[in-house]
């Protein structure tokens, strides 16, 4: 199978689902989305019998611009997540009603087309059309399809597709300087580049900004809360899920390769950047009265985690964040789910307002507490391997480092075992709580199952994207700096 195949479903897929009309919409959407999965683990299984899995014709030749794709162990596992997330986060929409439903589900699709193209893109000037070509479909699935006050979510999703977009422009910038020097967008002939100690540092600042305000990181984060609130769940679970993986995974691929000697001078400062993250969002959560504010500032924490793993310039950060970043898109994607579950009962998301929940629904409540107990890193889940691998490689840092980022599962105990505690116990509330139905409870056992299966047994993954991670870390270690 040819890389480029899975993007031509992706694109087909939006564009069928468009024309097949509302009430066909959402099945269709689903069938493209479960064809891409299926296209994934071919790629998969050409990548384990030793294929490569590449793409390169020249695109443009005055600038020289290929459209290149290249899907090694890294890429895939990204690819993995985006497409096995997709037709979950899909299905789990079947419980709702969109107005020109046949927009919505074609959005996502195409949404999907591009995240899946910045994982692929080995070319720099296609990479960064990919990367904006996401940003357009969230925008107006955000705006379209949100919730509340119809001013209020505009005045947010402008300010996020505002931030994200000046950020991204930086990028590019560092881009055309990069080309200047290399003739050439492709990722191999960037990260050849005798670069100095201060080209360098404007180069990672540069990407350092896009990919901050992506991921977030403090202090450029506060566009997220709102918009993950005032987004559709369908929309939060995607920018949760896996857009924000774009940001963590372009550090790893892109910024650290290309300036590695920026990334070891300040190395320091991006980890404790990181690390403020996760005691800011974890603060902040515990002040939450909104059910799907909390989820938000809980995801600031555990990608604040992530980031600074992936800043030790360790192989063990590298395995650790991208372990994290799977798990967080499943437990986060599950957690959403769950706010938007109970919205569809009570249709608050005031978490005083709830309560009472588990003598009327125990299966539900259940699935829940797994998901809450994945989120804070028990052990025999996924996210236990994740931050474990973490911390251990902030240690190798500084103990300190890794003493503070386990604030983390501290601090994200109390504030989950807390909300859980003030939305499914108590006594028996007075409002009828229908038990989930079948797509409900299919989506959340298959993420719970995915959590556990790879909590026990993360041996596939770890094989998967190690050699990626190891050429990645040779790159930033055998960098020849030209004074």
């Amino acid at each position: 199978m040819n890389v480029t195949t899975l993007l031509i479903i992706l694109l087909v897929g939006a564009f069928a689902t468009y024309f097949s009309g509302d009430k066909w919409a959402p099945k269709v959407a689903l069938l493209f989305g479960l064809t891409a999965f299926a296209g994934t683990i071919c790629l998969l299984s050409q990548y384990n019998l030793g294929q490569e899995i590449n793409y390169t014709k020249l695109w443009i030749s005055k600038p020289n611009i290929s459209f290149a794709l290249q899907a090694d162990g890294l890429s895939l596992a990204m690819l993995l997540l985006t497409t096995a997330l997709t037709p979950i986060i899909i299905y789990s929409s079947f419980g709702n009603t969109y107005k020109n439903s046949k927009a919505f589900y074609a959005l996502i699709l195409f949404m999907t087309f591009a995240m899946a193209g910045t994982f692929l893109a080995s070319d720099g000037l296609l990479y960064y059309i990919f990367w904006e070509l996401s940003l357009i479909p969230i925008y107006f699935i955000a705006l379209i399809w949100g919730n509340g006050d119809a001013e209020e979510r505009k005045k947010a999703v402008v300010k996020f597709f505002i931030y994200t977009l000046a950020g991204s422009l930086f990028m590019l910038v560092a881009f055309i300087y990069l080309y200047q020097k290399a003739g050439s967008f492709l990722i191999n002939d960037l990260t050849q580049l005798k670069l100095s100690s201060t080209e360098q540092f404007w180069i990672f600042l540069a990407f350092f900004l896009a990919y901050a305000i992506k991921i977030p990181l403090i202090p450029f984060h506060t566009w997220q809360a709102e918009v993950y609130q005032k987004a559709p769940t369908v929309g939060t679970m995607l920018l949760s899920g896996i857009m924000l993986k774009m940001g963590l995974y372009s550090v790893i691929r892109w910024q650290l390769p290309i300036a590695p000697l920026a990334a070891k001078e300040y190395m320091d400062v991006f980890i404790i950047l990181g690390i403020a993250g996760v005691i800011y969002g974890s603060i902040v959560a515990l002040r939450q009265k909104d059910l799907k504010k909390l989820l938000a500032y809980s995801s600031l924490a555990h990608v604040g985690l992530i980031a600074a793993g992936s800043y030790t310039l360790t192989l063990d950060g590298f395995r650790g964040a991208v372990l994290q970043m799977i798990a967080h898109g499943f437990v986060v994607t599950g957690l959403f789910l769950v706010a938007e579950i109970i919205f569809r009962r009570y249709e608050t998301r005031k978490i005083s307002e709830m309560g009472g929940i588990r003598a009327q629904s125990p299966k539900f409540t259940s699935m829940f507490m797994i998901l809450v107990l994945a989120s804070v890193a028990l052990p025999s889940t996924f996210n236990f391997v994740g931050e474990f691998t973490v911390l251990y490689s902030l240690s190798q840092v500084n103990i300190w480092f890794s003493l503070l980022g386990g604030t983390t599962i501290i601090l994200g105990a109390y504030y989950m075992l807390k909300m859980f505690q003030h939305v499914m116990l108590g006594e028996t509330n007075v409002r009828l709580f229908a038990d989930v139905t079948f797509n409900e409870g299919l989506c959340l056992v298959i993420i719970i199952a995915v959590l556990f299966f790879f909590g026990m047994y993360p041996k596939p993954i770890i094989d998967l994207i190690t050699p990626s991670l190891e050429n990645i870390l040779t790159q930033v270690n055998r960098f020849n700096q030209v004074k």
